[in-house]
């Protein structure tokens, strides 16, 4: 006891982390750096090795992270591939799961990670916290992230101590699918922003003022804002390595909010005409471009066609 006690400073929980992409690999890093016992699980054997090398012990399949976790955080691409882990080959649904919970900080439709929820408890018995993440691969880094849970209270205090490691702030939302309905709120407004700071960097751009200036000129009044001060440089620099996001994560988000709203009877018209912007950068830039990118859209040819 007193060995796991040392690896886990807050507790003897062992802890899993799947999905080491631009968020999940700065977020097991954190919990390995707080000194807890990690085991990770990615679908490319390339993203384990470093954080193997920084002491994470490494799963050979997500049913294999299971049985050697009590708790076992996610964070991958969208539903899809949520489901692919849990209920595919090898998936986390054919471990025993009595007593134990997984945290999810991927981004889906609230009604997905429900439904994830109950098919996951009827298969093992293992407990769901939908957990979705704001503050981007900076944020994850630095461990300043905004975490908002939906499940048990209960559940969501047990993993506290943990997420706290990864995140500043962790908010209980309300039931499974709160998390996910906060997110999507989180994303009108990051989605929203992104699209309307990208018009008034190329205004002052087009006006021959300096656009590098806005953070510092507008700092403190009421424009003032963490994308004003994030994005703008960025913007006007060229700056998308590493991306702050993929244009097709925020298309998805903006997507599943124009289907959230539809079915409450919510009106969107800013969102909804963020979404299409971010759909013409997909097609201009590229699923896989920095979501800043939507600023290139308004760059003015530099040659005649």
């Amino acid at each position: 006891m007193a060995d796991e006690n040392k690896a886990n400073p807050q507790g003897t929980e062992k802890l899993g982390y799947l999905g080491l992409g631009l968020m999940g690999t700065p977020m097991a890093r954190r919990l390995l750096e707080a000194g807890y016992q990690v085991a990770v699980w990615n679908r490319s054997e390339g993203k384990v090795a470093p954080l193997a090398k920084a002491g994470a012990q490494r799963a050979v399949t997500p049913r294999h992270l299971l049985v050697n976790s009590d708790i076992v955080f996610m964070c991958v691409t969208d539903a899809a591939a949520v489901e692919e882990v849990i209920f595919g080959p090898e998936g986390l649904a054919s471990a025993p799961g009595s007593g134990k919970l997984v945290v999810d900080f991927s981004s889906i439709h609230p009604d997905a990670a429900r439904d994830l929820a109950t098919r996951l408890k009827d298969a093992n018995g293992a407990g769901w916290i939908d957990a979705p993440v704001s503050g981007g691969t900076k944020g994850a880094d630095e461990g300043t992230l905004a975490i908002m849970a939906g499940g048990e209270a209960d559940d969501v205090e047990r993993v506290r101590p943990y997420v706290l490691a990864m995140a500043r702030r962790f908010t209980h939302m309300g039931p499974v699918g709160a998390g996910q309905t906060t997110k999507l709120c989180n994303q009108v407004i990051v989605g929203c922003a992104m699209a309307v700071l990208a018009e008034a960097t190329r205004l002052a751009a087009n006006a021959g003022i300096d656009a590098n200036r806005l953070p510092e000129a507008l700092a403190g009044g009421f424009a003032d804002s963490i994308p004003l001060q994030l994005f703008v440089p960025r913007m006007v620099q060229g700056i998308h390595t590493p991306p702050l996001g993929h244009i097709a994560t925020m298309l998805k988000d903006l997507d599943t909010v124009a289907d959230v709203a539809q079915a409450t009877s919510t009106p969107v018209p800013m969102a909804s005409l963020a979404g299409q912007l971010f759909r013409l950068a997909k097609a201009a830039r590229g699923a896989d471009a920095d979501a800043l990118e939507i600023y290139k859209l308004s760059a003015a040819e530099r040659h005649a066609v």
